[in-house]
């Protein structure tokens, strides 16, 4: 495929993403399995301050099963109609996340090396942050970043058991290829939300990054060697995407300065149509167009009425 090709609207919507390699589905079974298994001692730190007079904010800290000290908020509205497993992206957060009330219970724990999670053993650069533990896929940083939605998962069910009728799972940008990698082998969770997702798989490696970002640095390491090759193809977005079993809004962008839209329709399109709801962006990271003021609207009155079933 020819470096950086561009692709019309109707391309994109024709693009298909990477077929799972042999073992593909084996291998984020036994991710799932090992976090569902794993005993799960947490902390709550404290209470923060909360902008919503109806919300409570809490600190907590998880030790995963690796070893890395864990961080994440929780935020508590005084009604709850539901959960939010919530991934977080490149921004390093440095706030927690606020609800509503009535609202959903939201959970999300730091990418570890990133805010809370930060730690001596994983760079918070970001480039470098991408390339942590490139040498097997169960080693990969964002690997690890998936198993740790899972136990943040049980930690928020297990504070707050009338959540678990009534959960999602979000993400944007990295946030979104770990929620793709999230959603589809774990049967708590009711529906998706990604929007501008990473690691759309080897159709990324035609277009480069910026220097030193995290998609550069990925694609750089996985054209180096084979071994870097098996990262791209275990933790492809694109490939767990179609695994997706769930109902799933997915916000691919037409232009993108920093996630190739090649790659998040790649994402997009492999999620099976029963399940896919699609909504299209025409910017990603970055100020949006007058359109894409008016979809958020739009997207505003349709989390209300998609995200309220109870049933699987």
């Amino acid at each position: 495929m020819p470096e950086n090709k561009k692709y019309t609207k109707e391309e994109m919507l024709q693009i298909k993403g990477d077929m799972p390699v042999e073992g593909f589905k084996e291998f984020w079974q036994s991710q799932y399995a090992s976090a569902r298994a794993w005993k799960t001692n947490y902390t709550v730190e404290g209470e923060l301050w909360s902008p919503e007079k109806d919300c409570r904010i809490y600190k907590l800290r998880f030790t995963s099963i690796d070893g890395f000290s864990i961080g994440m908020w929780l935020a508590r509205p005084a009604v709850s109609t539901g959960g939010t497993l919530l991934a977080h992206g490149y921004g390093n957060p440095a706030v927690p996340p606020t609800t509503s009330s009535p609202g959903r219970t939201v959970v999300m724990p730091c990418v570890r090396g990133l805010g809370l999670s930060q730690c001596k053993e994983i760079p918070w650069q970001l480039g470098a942050h991408a390339g942590y533990g490139f040498e097997a896929p169960e080693n990969y940083v964002i690997t690890g970043g998936v198993r740790d939605l899972w136990i943040a998962l049980t930690i928020m069910i297990d504070m707050f058991p009338d959540t678990a009728d009534n959960i999602l799972c979000s993400g944007s940008s990295l946030g979104g290829a770990m929620g793709a990698m999230c959603i589809p082998w774990d049967d708590r969770i009711h529906y998706g939300e990604l929007t501008v997702p990473t690691l759309g798989g080897r159709i990324v490696l035609n277009y480069p990054c910026a220097p030193d970002s995290p998609g550069e640095n990925r694609r750089r390491k996985a054209l180096a060697d084979e071994s870097g090759m098996r990262i791209i193809d275990f933790c492809n977005a694109a490939a767990a995407a179609r695994f997706i079993s769930v109902p799933t809004l997915i916000i691919p962008a037409l232009s993108d300065p920093v996630v190739p839209p090649p790659g998040q329709f790649a994402i997009a399109n492999s999620i099976p149509e029963k399940y896919r709801i699609m909504k299209i962006r025409d910017v990603g990271h970055g100020p949006g167009s007058e359109a894409d003021k008016l979809l958020e609207q739009e997207l505003q009155e349709l989390r209300k009425t998609l995200f309220v079933s109870r049933n699987r």
